[in-house]
């Protein structure tokens, strides 16, 4: 049986999550900012037809912003999580095989699926957006690089009304596809194949395999394939683990007392640790890093210290205490400090966790409990129900997000209030 793929992608998504639960921005300009407020990571296409560009720091665009009354709003990646996770749940319910590829993404496998696949999709697409309120664009096509195309000319295009299959006519289709929006090829590729003649999609797909290989390696052979339709890339169905765990953050002031450092860094092991069990694994190394305010010539100082752990653990009050002690071994009383990060590393699948001889564990079944307790009560009610006392209450140091709308899927202090008249 011939493969079928689909592509589902949320319409600038966390312009759309704040839509959801705020009608009156709908047709509105909106952009949504970085951590602390800084630059621009989101744009509705009212804000991009306004020439705001993603990335640009939200100072250089104030005036224009302001002129044109664009609603700015800080990430609430609570919010976009949330809706993210309601949205995958629903396209699960539509096919055995899926492939969550980013937040916004997903790839579907329709084999078998008889009829119009078309229509098909449409269904997908009206009852996303009826059951969660996020609009989506679908791509078919019979490979993942095909349908990841198929969906960026679905949103391009409004005669589509957000679904086009490629599985017939897929020359045409590709013929007026540029180059540079092919998955999987960057700037350089581009470069090189525009340099070369190779301006389209269809250039790209035509052009003979040895000089393919030749100039782009096997990687550039297989998506030239994909674009002929043969598929090259199977649905990952599974996350494979993470061999590292990185969790940082940029505060929203100065710090330079030791003690909301280290709250800082046992927030953000917590946090890693959280991920860590999540996946069934456990760690052996801790890398924290601190980074200082820039001095005079502009370029920030930063500390990197390290440590091997004798026995690989997930359980978080071990973790935090080698974290807090390598905080305190860089620690300058006189220096303010913008940012702390950790790094979890040496991870292995909790199951396979070597014993040491001379440092034996004690993460025994009490340990386990506990933090799978911690764990079941965070998910149930929200991230941060249950905290570590050493990761601090008030939290001064933390990112601002003086724009942030309400958490309103996530957090029983901000639900949505609604008033009969």
């Amino acid at each position: 049986m011939d493969k079928i793929f689909a592509l589902v992608d949320c319409n600038n998504f966390y312009a759309s999550c704040e839509r959801v639960f705020n009608p009156k921005l709908e047709g509105k300009p909106i952009v949504v900012l970085s951590n602390n407020d800084g630059c621009i990571i989101a744009r509705s296409n009212e804000a991009k037809a306004l020439g705001i560009k993603m990335g640009e720091p939200l100072h250089q665009c104030q005036t224009l912003i302001s002129r044109n009354k664009v609603h700015v709003f800080s990430s609430n990646f609570s919010l976009y999580g949330d809706l993210s996770r309601r949205v995958m749940e629903i396209l699960a319910t539509f096919t055995p095989d899926m492939e969550i590829y980013s937040i916004d993404e997903a790839f579907l496998s329709l084999e078998g699926i008889s009829g119009n696949l078309a229509q098909y999709g449409r269904n997908i697409g009206q009852t996303v957006k009826r059951w969660t309120g996020i609009p989506v664009s679908i791509g078919i096509g019979p490979s993942k690089t095909l349908a990841k195309a198929a969906a960026k000319m679905a949103k391009k295009d409004p005669s589509c009304n957000g679904v086009l299959d490629i599985t017939t006519n897929t020359e045409e289709m590709l013929s007026g596809f540029d180059v540079s929006d092919v998955w999987g090829i960057g700037g350089q590729h581009t470069a090189f194949l525009k340099r070369n003649r190779i301006h389209t999609a269809l250039d790209l797909a035509n052009a003979p395999d040895t000089w393919i290989k030749k100039h782009m390696t096997v990687v550039g052979l297989r998506t030239a394939m994909e674009l002929r339709g043969i598929s090259c890339i199977p649905l990952n169905e599974a996350e494979p683990p993470k061999k590292s765990i990185m969790c940082s953050r940029s505060f929203g002031r100065k710090v330079n007392r030791l003690d909301e450092l280290q709250e800082a860094a046992s927030a953000y092991i917590a946090r890693a640790a959280e991920k860590l069990r999540d996946q069934g694994s456990a760690a052996s190394f801790i890398q924290v890093l601190l980074i200082e305010f820039p001095f005079n010539d502009g370029y920030p100082k930063s500390y990197i210290c390290s440590i091997e752990l004798p026995n690989a653990t997930s359980y978080t009050p071990n973790l935090i205490r080698y974290a807090k002690a390598l905080v305190k071994h860089m620690y300058h009383p006189d220096t303010d400090y913008r940012k702390v990060g950790i790094m979890l590393a040496g991870i292995v699948p909790r199951g396979q966790v070597q014993m040491n001889l001379f440092h034996p564990s004690h993460e025994g079944p009490k340990e386990f409990t506990l933090m799978k307790t911690l764990d079941t009560i965070n998910s149930r009610w929200g991230r941060g129900s249950l905290v570590y006392a050493s990761s601090g209450f008030s939290r001064p140091w933390w990112m601002r997000q003086t724009r942030r709308s309400a958490r309103f899927t996530s957090s029983w202090s901000e639900l949505l209030v609604v008033k009969a008249s």
